[in-house]
């Protein structure tokens, strides 16, 4: 299966930084004019922690069991689409060795089911296409939000203000290996994560019936 860009997207942190700085400076201007206001945060006691999201999506044993769950559905599929395409391929050459023994009308007839047949199989496989697509969006879409759940209550644990998320050509150039935390929020999320827990109940292919 193709990959899809994988990315948690950081917003609002170089708003938050240019706030926090502006709130820095009024300060400063207004020093001993009143109190300092609960919300300013002073940038030299930021708690961050950053983690490398590709390694923690492609370590995470719910997204591994998943993606095979994937992998073997397509297998299938392409297998079932192998059988109907062979089948229609057989038909095809009876056709082309029988065509002479009939009728204009009957050779007409048959031309235009063989034509059905042939729009309906790649209907088929544009439906297994784009149902195959939509397993894996949802996929990456529910690893995302489990991962934004986690990372909430990490953080809340480890008193951290920002966790960055780092992937390559991503907006973080640079972290220090001291802020890492990969390694750890990934083992957070396989311990929380039971294999053994009931799925939801599949949905009905729809595109099962495609095609026949």
């Amino acid at each position: 299966m193709r990959k899809i860009s994988k990315a948690l997207g950081i917003l609002g942190i170089a708003g938050a930084l240019l706030s926090a700085c502006d709130n820095k400076g009024n300060e400063n201007a207004a020093a001993g004019a009143g109190a300092e206001s609960e919300s300013t945060v002073d940038l030299s006691d930021l708690n961050i922690a950053y983690i490398n999201t590709d390694s923690v999506i492609n370590n995470y044993q719910y997204f591994k069991d998943k993606s095979a769950e994937i992998s073997e559905k397509g297998k299938r599929y392409e297998s079932e689409l192998s059988n109907r395409a062979k089948g229609f391929e057989q038909e095809v050459a009876n056709f082309q060795q029988t065509a002479q023994n009939m009728t204009p009308n009957q050779s007409r007839a048959k031309q235009e089911d063989l034509m059905k047949k042939e729009r309906n199989l790649v209907t088929y496989r544009d439906n297994l296409m784009q149902e195959l697509s939509a397993d894996e969006a949802n996929l990456y879409n529910e690893v995302y939000d489990k991962i934004q759940v986690f990372l909430k209550g990490y953080a809340e644990e480890n008193n951290l203000e920002m966790i960055l998320s780092y992937t390559r050509g991503g907006g973080v150039w640079y972290a220090h290996d001291a802020l890492d935390v990969t390694a750890s929020v990934t083992q957070g999320l396989n311990d929380a994560y039971d294999p053994a827990a009931k799925p939801a109940a599949p949905a009905t292919d729809s595109t099962k019936e495609e095609g026949k």
